[in-house]
């Protein structure tokens, strides 16, 4: 399990955790992070991230990548 900002790019990774305060942890799971669901990092920009997350692009900073804890999708 790491932060999703450790993801490499283009790879399937499945949320496993997320982190801070609960207003926070409302806004991701709003965004749709919530555990088990797939992200992909498409790009990364100065620890910015460009994620896509069922179906749709968007854009994290580098501290919300930080709150959200991943692990490989197995084969």
């Amino acid at each position: 399990m790491m932060p999703l900002s450790y993801a490499d790019k283009g790879r399937p990774m499945s949320v496993c955790r997320i982190t801070g305060p609960q207003n926070v942890k409302n806004h991701l799971a709003d965004l749709g992070f919530s555990p088990q669901s797939l992200v992909v990092v498409k790009q990364e920009i100065a620890g910015n991230l460009i994620v896509e997350v069922k179906g749709c692009r968007m854009a994290l900073d580098a501290g919300m990548a930080r709150r959200l804890y991943v692990q490989e999708v197995p084969a």
